[in-house]
């Protein structure tokens, strides 16, 4: 996102809209937007109303496209033909019957507004978490990213790219977590933002939750804002045994 300068009156009020405040005042008394801090995200752009129409989208070239791609919700991804850095089906669960029984989808959402990520730190964590032999979703635009899928190795020339958010998402096993829990404390102290980690999993048929036992035992802080999915009036996907 780019500030005409000529255009603009310095009245400051597309300072605050700036999630990772790129957008300062100069010393004329005109704001400038930091295009390496920058996430484009259109924030600035769609919510300032600027009173003079100074701010506007620049062309976008690859690599700086996917600045766009992780941080403006507009922006639909190749991948998953949805806005937005994953995909529907971690919400679908009881439809598509992407992750079964024994069980658990993981996604990693690397970065928030105010401080955004580096694409290398997405890098680190995932390459982190590829020792575990995990098949990263191919749908997610984050898995396009990388060079190799194997090792969660990225492509170099994307590696400085800011973005507002990021998710790393696979499946693992269930008695894979208390490994994926400790790669994940030790990555942390390794990067320069912040991420969450997300689990699905299907209900256990005594009606338990079967990721709750490792997470007690990990002591994780559980944020209790989950999901339930149930799909109610359309067919739950069928288990791999047919049943």
């Amino acid at each position: 996102m780019e500030i005409d300068q000529g255009a603009c009156v310095g009245c400051g009020q597309c300072i605050p809209y700036c999630p990772v405040g790129a957008i300062t005042m100069d010393d004329d008394g005109v704001s400038e937007v930091d295009l390496d801090g920058c996430a484009e995200c259109g924030n600035c752009l769609r919510s300032a109303h600027c009173p003079t129409d100074a701010i506007y989208q620049q062309e976008l070239i690859y690599p700086r496209t996917v600045r766009s791609l992780m941080s403006d919700v507009l922006t639909i991804a190749e991948e998953s033909q949805i806005s937005g850095r994953g995909t529907e089906e971690m919400k679908t669960n009881e439809v598509t019957g992407r992750f079964r029984l024994g069980e658990a989808g993981v996604a990693i959402e690397v970065g928030r507004p105010c401080l955004g990520t580096r694409l290398y730190d997405v890098e680190t964590i995932a390459q982190a978490v590829a020792r575990l032999g995990v098949t990263f979703e191919t749908q997610n635009p984050v898995t396009s990213m990388m060079a190799d899928t194997s090792t969660g190795k990225f492509k170099e020339d994307l590696l400085n790219e800011r973005v507002l958010s990021a998710i790393v998402e696979f499946s693992v096993k269930l008695e894979q977590l208390p490994e994926l829990f400790q790669i994940l404390r030790e990555v942390s102290e390794k990067i320069e933002t912040v991420f969450s980690l997300d689990l699905a999993t299907k209900i256990a048929p005594d009606g338990s939750v079967p990721t709750d036992s490792y997470v007690q035992q990990a002591a994780l802080w559980v944020a209790r804002n989950g999901k339930t999915n149930v799909a109610l009036g359309r067919p739950l996907a069928a288990e791999r045994s047919g049943k």
